[in-house]
């Protein structure tokens, strides 16, 4: 049987299906009580207002009922605000596969800088030369930049 943080970490997020709520750092816990069996997943989204939550918590239930845990408690916490840095970095390679351009880390542990992107690679060809179409792409999350080189569109995840 599967355990439940196992479940849990497999479901893919409902917007950018090529990566799973753990590795976008979503998911930040999962505790099983022992003694009732009683399972509570605590989650942060990506930002405040994002329409995926409900299917996020919905999927999370469906993924714990399946590997046999069916009472669930899924928690939705705001603080400490989700960060890109929580991307994994199998997260990472997974959204450059997929023709996602993943936000750069900031400087580390305690390095919290302001990020300046002096370019946007693109996930295609690899080249710098790239410009934003527009801050709004197919998903709150995600801007629309082109390729000048091989021009190609590509969505870009926002660095919050």
């Amino acid at each position: 049987m599967v355990g439940p943080r196992e479940a849990v970490a497999a479901v893919v997020d409902p917007e950018i299906r090529v990566v799973t709520i753990d590795d976008l750092g979503i998911l930040r816990s999962v505790e099983e009580d022992q003694a009732t069996g009683r399972v509570v997943v605590t989650i942060t989204p990506t930002y405040t207002g994002c329409p995926a939550m409900d299917v996020i918590r919905t999927d999370i239930r469906r993924a714990l009922a399946t590997a046999g845990h069916p009472d669930a408690e899924v928690r939705t916490v705001l603080t400490p605000a989700w960060s890109t840095d929580w991307i994994s970095d199998a997260g990472r390679a997974k959204l450059a596969a997929a023709g996602i351009a993943p936000p750069a880390p900031s400087a580390g542990p305690g390095g919290r800088v302001v990020p300046l992107t002096l370019a946007v690679r693109c996930p295609q060809c690899g080249s710098p030369e790239t410009e934003q179409v527009s801050r709004f792409g197919s998903t709150a999350c995600k801007a629309l930049w082109r390729c000048r080189s091989c021009r190609e569109p590509f969505d870009h995840l926002k660095a919050l």
